[in-house]
């Protein structure tokens, strides 16, 4: 869909967005283990329940396997078992139970704090498990563990389905429900979590359970935005829609126009129906581009619906400009999905930091374009600002543990650059630019944006009125809190 000659400003917000998407507590009966200490009967016991399947530091291929998206994240497991299926995972458990050995959970390794990995402790791998089916008839989608969003979205276009998944293809289907899931088709069919009809789960005590309105409610209300802290979600059933007509794209416009486009954005959305979700944003500029300034500003648009009314809809993006680049067109969901390309794991190092808010203020749009203004850091740095809204908030705060339904926009400093001399300056200023915004948030962030860095109060305010239901939930499942690789909920 990206083509060549004018395109490069467009490819430029494209490949830095690519980047961006693809970032507490211990266990209390767990001891972490040097990376080469895993004792002889663990071994021999893994080996015995997992077969070729078990990897260890001395065995070729280690380090690669070990590796997450987020170059930054360099942990040392003393053990990566990689499941085939849920028995698999039920071993692993047990037998880290059993031996006192901390565990992390990876699916599709793509979460920004790389918590998929801990020092001293066994990976549960579920990248063997990416199967996916679809029943075309039930309108229904079901993943295992360790698949990604291209893969599924790939298996229900083909039947005409879709459902809202992230907007990077390479994300793990797990890490992002779990989280809430922003995506493309959020404002029309809610978030990933919200399609989320049953999940298949291994507790810390080893048992395999049913998650659904029906068997293990609770766990199921958990589980839809509250994270990895209750078990590991083997397979996730989600609820399928008809794939409509889409009109999408990015148009982009030079930098001097910044603070006009987030005007325009802000009056834009706020009359916004909810067949139409945009993903506005600031990037650094490619110097090729004339006019083009030291930044870009860009706005990312996805209208599903009737053809004609979705032209009407957009009209305003297109009359807004003039653009140095970019265009709104036809195009399936399989192309939208895939439109922000994604880098490999372990090729950029990345830091970010995430605010839900009500509304767009003058001031917080001023100092939005001052921060941006003084330079921005990295090599791929965007300012995000995701709308959310529309079926998102039809959903009550206590229906599921994803909590911040009245926050307005998602808006995020993502930074990325690749040389490890520049971390300790690319972090201070993103960490301070994000601390500036919360003047203008609610207090809380997305889950799925959170570094390793932002402690247990950022949780405990993210989650708002459903912490203690959370924390009572995880007494039930985890009270050991086995699983604490992650935005941990302490029980």
């Amino acid at each position: 869909m990206i083509k060549t000659g004018r395109k490069v400003a467009r490819r430029r917000v494209l490949k830095a967005l690519g980047g961006i998407g693809a970032l507490a507590g211990s266990g209390t009966t767990l001891r972490a283990l040097a990376a080469d200490a895993l004792p002889s009967p663990v071994q021999e016991d893994l080996r015995a329940a997992l077969r070729e399947a078990l990897i260890l530091p001395s065995d070729p291929g280690f380090d690669k396997a070990r590796q997450v998206w987020n170059g930054m994240i360099d942990r040392h497991p003393a053990a990566l078992a990689r499941c085939r299926n849920a028995a698999d995972v039920i071993a692993v458990v047990e037998l880290a139970r059993e031996h006192e050995v901390p565990v992390s959970v990876r699916g599709g390794g793509h979460n920004v704090a790389g918590k998929a990995v801990r020092d001293g402790g066994i990976l549960i791998d579920l990248g063997l498990m990416q199967e996916v089916s679809v029943d075309a008839k039930r309108r229904t989608g079901r993943a295992q563990g360790g698949a990604r969003w291209a893969t599924f979205d790939a298996a229900t276009t083909a039947q005409g389905l879709v459902t809202t998944g992230g907007t990077i293809a390479t994300t793990g289907v797990a890490g992002l429900t779990l989280g809430g899931g922003l995506g493309w088709l959020m404002r029309r069919h809610g978030l990933s979590c919200d399609n989320l009809l049953t999940a298949e789960v291994v507790t810390a005590d080893g048992r395999q359970l049913t998650a659904s309105v029906s068997e293990n409610p609770n766990l199921y209300w958990a589980l839809r935005g509250g994270g990895g802290n209750f078990g590991v979600v083997t397979a996730f059933e989600f609820a399928l829609h008809e794939e409509e007509p889409l009109l999408a794209g990015v148009t982009v416009y030079p930098g001097h126009r910044i603070r006009d486009m987030l005007r325009f954005l802000r009056d834009y959305t706020s009359a916004a129906p909810d067949a139409l979700t945009t993903i506005a944003g600031i990037s650094v500029a490619d110097n090729s581009i004339s006019g083009a300034d030291r930044n870009v500003g860009w706005i990312g648009v996805c209208h599903s619906g009737a053809l004609a009314l979705g032209e009407e809809r957009v009209r305003p993006i297109r009359e807004f400009g003039p653009p140095i680049d970019g265009g709104i067109e036809r195009m399936s969901y399989s192309a939208l999905q895939s439109m922000f390309g994604a880098s490999a794991p372990g090729d950029q190092r990345v830091y970010w930091r995430s605010n839900f808010m009500t509304g767009l203020t003058d001031e917080a749009i001023d100092l939005i374009v001052r921060r941006s203004d003084a330079g921005m850091r990295g090599d791929g740095t965007v300012i995000l600002l995701e709308h959310m809204g529309g079926a998102i908030r039809r959903i009550g705060e206590h229906e599921t543990a994803f909590s911040n339904r009245h926050a307005e926009y998602n808006v995020s400093v993502l930074t990325e650059w690749q040389d490890s001399a520049a971390d300790e300056a690319n972090i201070a200023w993103t960490r301070a630019y994000g601390d500036e915004l919360k003047a203008f948030a609610t207090g809380a962030g997305y889950v799925n944006y959170m570094t390793g860095d932002e402690g247990e109060a950022r949780v405990r305010s993210t989650y708002e009125t459903n912490l203690e239901r959370l924390i009572e939930v995880k007494r039930k499942y985890d009270p050991a809190n086995v699983f604490s690789s992650n935005q941990n909920i302490v029980p």
